[in-house]
């Protein structure tokens, strides 16, 4: 770091709490002070079975005791809901195996390549996009790294190159520093971004060795992360996206629209707030992508717009946050908006 300065974390840390996750529904309902009833009986467990939960304890002390409508809880408890069958709710509810290419590549928009580098996350969100995804068929691993790269390489168009996953920086460092080395030896290739969740959900990943090299990145670096509600924002990860702004890192944000979570204008306008004191931006708010199991998160898209409508009338336009939906086969994503009747 520029100055000497000594970051929060030791290299390394953050591996031992990833692994100390907290990985079964009654031991997590345990940790919070809920009753065993909280989990939800039969159903909820064949949730867990059929997408298990994984949250980290850290993530885990920011739930408020005994409060089985805590935000942060709702987001990663297995419920019964999730049982249930609902219409429109599918495996693949934004059309990502369409646009998937060889070598782990997903192309959905122009100019821009996401590579889905592991299948591996540091939380498993309840409402997750990708809870169903065919990892197998698409992770970047053996020959699909070098196919993959040869892909990017082979196409002009091809500015941005988006890791995401699973979460990216759940990869090692020197694997990661491999992989974005190559990309950026890649001339056309102006920009990298990468999608995570561990700077908000394990903070201590952003250590000495993440930063070593991040560092020494020569194209520029978008981090986009992903909280949902300010309460997932403590002085831990303050201190992570702090270190990130130093490596000149652009700093946004992508929240998913939650019934239960952050359906009021004022965790919303709270949301952006303490984003913006973090140094990272509202980018986008996602009506909830319709995946098979996530139906009871699901915000009208009317309210939608009533929400968005009250932060806009609180909030400096730079904290709105822009209010989306993922259309499979869109050229981009589709801004919602009020519909002109006349």
């Amino acid at each position: 770091m520029e100055g000497g300065e000594i970051l929060p974390w030791p290299a390394g840390a953050w591996q031992r709490l990833f692994a100390e996750a907290i990985a079964r529904a009654d031991e997590l309902i345990e940790v919070v002070g809920g009753s065993p009833a909280a989990g939800g009986g039969p159903s909820a467990a064949a949730a867990e079975r059929q997408f298990a939960v994984r949250v980290p304890r850290g993530l885990a002390k920011r739930i408020r005791p005994c409060d089985p409508g805590d935000p942060i809880l709702r987001q990663v408890l297995p419920v019964a809901a999730e049982s249930t069958t609902a219409d429109g709710f599918t495996d693949d509810p934004v059309g990502e195996l369409g646009a998937a290419r060889s070598g782990g590549v997903l192309q959905k928009y122009h100019g821009r390549a996401l590579l889905v580098v592991t299948p591996v996350c540091a939380v498993h969100c309840r409402y997750c996009f990708r809870r169903h995804f065919p990892y197998g068929d698409h992770a970047l691993t053996g020959r699909r790294w070098a196919d993959a790269l040869k892909r990017i390489a082979a196409d002009p168009t091809l500015s941005e190159v988006i890791l995401s996953g699973g979460d990216p920086l759940t990869v090692p460092d020197d694997r990661l520093a491999r992989l974005v080395n190559e990309i950026e030896a890649i001339p056309h290739v102006r920009r990298l971004r990468i999608h995570t969740r561990l700077p908000i959900v394990i903070p201590e990943r952003v250590d000495e060795a993440l930063v070593a090299w991040f560092a020494r990145v020569s194209v520029p670096v978008v981090v986009v992360v992903h909280a949902n509600h300010a309460n997932e924002i403590d002085g831990d990860v303050r201190r992570a996206l702090a270190v990130l702004r130093r490596c000149r890192a652009t700093l946004l944000n992508q929240s998913v629209l939650l019934a239960g979570v952050n359906d009021s204008v004022d965790a919303l306008c709270e949301l952006s707030e303490r984003l913006f004191e973090a140094g990272a931006l509202p980018y986008y708010l996602h009506l909830l992508d319709r995946v098979r199991g996530a139906a009871q998160f699901e915000v009208p898209e009317a309210e939608a717009l009533r929400l968005i409508a009250g932060v806009r009338d609180r909030m400096p336009g730079y904290l709105v946050p822009r209010l989306v939906r993922e259309v499979a086969g869109a050229p981009s994503k589709v801004a919602v908006e009020l519909r002109d009747e006349g």
